[in-house]
């Protein structure tokens, strides 16, 4: 079975949320939007957009950070039946011209993760480009794999049935490390992944949620977190990749 919808976190993107949506909403997906404790302005967007029959929406009471968000948007997917859920930032940063060629590929491998790797424009914030790599680099250490070619672009379309089975049996970061942390943990379960390049467009008058220092800082924390759980689960990682 393959039947998919879109996840979109939102936190006060009131402005370009209903453009969003109609963008998947045209290409015949239907949406989960997870209210993250936003304003009232905001919140009152996402009433009248839920009040379509194939959009559906999580309100949080406190605000939980982008992570949060996409969990409590991936667990309603998975009760609302829907097998894979694509999840989108609501600030108009994705390329959802990339939307058909992500749901074929995951399509064609439905046990698999489809995860995209960015390719920018001049729009990109360059603190936000250069402590990528930084992150490359880790989530490569923690994940003992190069598979992974970009953990922080947040335009994927995950298998629920995987996901969620991790969501309940690890705590994840719930902010801005909620995207690499994600990644590292299900290659620990040798999860199947495939990639796939997409633009990625940061509009001038975009709001962005990203703390420089302090999220850089959190995932920092993560990384470490991380490296030292590599290092207890390495031969039952190493297990799971041997060929039989």
């Amino acid at each position: 079975m393959h039947k998919p919808c879109a996840v979109i976190p939102v936190y006060n993107h009131e402005h370009a949320l209903p453009q969003v949506v109609a963008a998947l909403r045209v290409r015949g997906l239907p949406c989960v939007l997870v209210d993250d404790a936003s304003s009232p302005a905001c919140a009152a967007v996402m009433d009248a957009l839920a009040l379509a029959e194939d959009c559906f929406l999580v309100r949080l009471a406190v605000n939980q950070g982008k992570g949060g968000a996409v969990m409590a948007g991936l667990r309603e997917a998975m009760r609302l039946g829907f097998s894979h859920a694509l999840q989108v930032d609501a600030d108009g940063q994705h390329d959802l011209g990339d939307v058909a060629q992500f749901l074929e590929r995951s399509r064609a491998q439905p046990q698999a993760l489809i995860c995209g790797y960015p390719q920018f424009d001049a729009s990109v914030p360059k603190g936000r480009l250069y402590a990528r790599y930084l992150t490359h680099v880790w989530v490569w250490i923690n994940s003992l794999s190069l598979q992974i070619r970009d953990a922080m672009c947040g335009f994927r379309v995950y298998p629920l049935t995987a996901t969620v089975a991790l969501l309940d049996s690890a705590r994840l970061g719930r902010r801005m490390d909620f995207d690499p942390e994600i990644l590292v943990r299900l290659a620990w379960r040798n999860q199947p992944m495939d990639w796939l390049p997409t633009r990625v467009h940061y509009p001038l008058d975009g709001l962005s949620h990203f703390r420089l220092l302090h999220d850089n800082a959190l995932i920092s924390k993560m990384h470490a977190k991380l490296f030292f759980g590599m290092l207890l689960r390495a031969p039952l990682i190493l297990w799971r990749r041997w060929p039989r």
